[in-house]
């Protein structure tokens, strides 16, 4: 991998997991409402003049209805359960419940679509079940509504894992910059009512606003900029790391940005978490020989 590349995945985990930090800066200021809806209506808008040729219209004309699924299930809805999580949980936690996006997709595969799960994948779901549990009974004690929270983490979580196989079932073929955009536009416009009716009364500080901003402009469009260059070079199996980068990222500048504690139990989880995923997703476990090297041993 070159030096450019390996680069690019790097900051895609520092955005990604930067995403927690400034939600968790803005979440209180604007409510999780106002700042999901900032955050789809920002992206939309700097995603917007990507759109603007025949060809890409006509394909989002084409394909409009499972673009708007993707929008709710893959940005709207995640947008809003994490902004409403980081109200009550560190940002480091949050991004680590978010590392788990590979499992539940694996998960999801599984029992929607028969896909194979092996013994080893089944222990990785269990680890990082038991990691989920691990971090929420510590979560209870840390605010009031932290199980929630953490709820809605894995909520969000599990629609991420659902949204990548309904975009593999419906929208195969369909141009990827085209799905980001169009999602991005129906999750601005699903979100505009919710935002106007609950915006804060009390003007929300400058940090709020720019906590906003690095959502919409930092964290979403520049990464799913960055995010579809480096997987045009690299592939999507290298891409995969970024999912295990978030939760390094969100517990280091929830650290070292807001002074957010970072427990033996957080780490702890995090690591069983991560491992789950690794089994789950079967970047860790027995290599399968191939059908060549086991006929020629025979």
């Amino acid at each position: 991998m070159k030096k450019i590349d390996l680069t690019v995945l790097v900051s895609l985990g520092a955005l990604w997991g930067g995403s927690f930090l400034f939600m968790r800066m803005g979440a209180d200021a604007f409510g999780a409402l106002p700042l999901a809806g900032l955050r789809a209506i920002g992206a939309a808008l700097c995603f917007l003049p990507l759109l603007a040729s025949r060809r890409r219209l006509a394909e989002w004309r084409a394909h409009w209805w499972p673009i708007a699924v993707v929008g709710v299930a893959n940005s709207a809805l995640p947008f809003l359960l994490f902004t409403f999580a980081t109200r009550s949980l560190p940002a480091g936690l949050a991004s680590i419940i978010d590392g788990m996006t590979p499992m539940f997709a694996a998960l999801i595969g599984w029992l929607w679509l028969g896909q194979r799960l092996d013994a080893w994948r089944g222990a990785g779901r269990a680890a990082g079940f038991a990691g989920i549990l691990w971090l929420g009974e510590g979560s209870l004690a840390l605010a009031p509504g932290a199980g929630l929270a953490l709820l809605a983490c894995v909520a969000a979580t599990v629609l991420y894992g659902y949204s990548v196989h309904y975009t593999r079932l419906r929208l195969d073929g369909v141009t990827p910059l085209v799905v980001t955009v169009g999602s991005h536009l129906v999750a601005a416009l699903a979100l505009l009512p919710t935002t106007l009716l609950a915006w804060p009364t009390q003007a929300p500080p400058l940090q709020a606003w720019l906590a906003a901003a690095g959502l919409a402009v930092l964290c979403t469009a520049l990464a799913y900029v960055l995010f579809f260059w480096v997987l045009a070079r690299v592939g999507a199996q290298r891409i995969m790391v970024i999912p295990y980068l978030i939760p390094a990222f969100g517990v280091a500048w929830g650290g070292l940005l807001l002074d957010e504690p970072v427990t033996m139990r957080m780490l702890g989880g995090c690591a069983v978490i991560l491992l789950g995923t690794a089994l789950t997703t079967g970047l860790v476990g027995p290599r399968r020989r191939s059908p060549r090297l086991a006929a020629g041993e025979a």
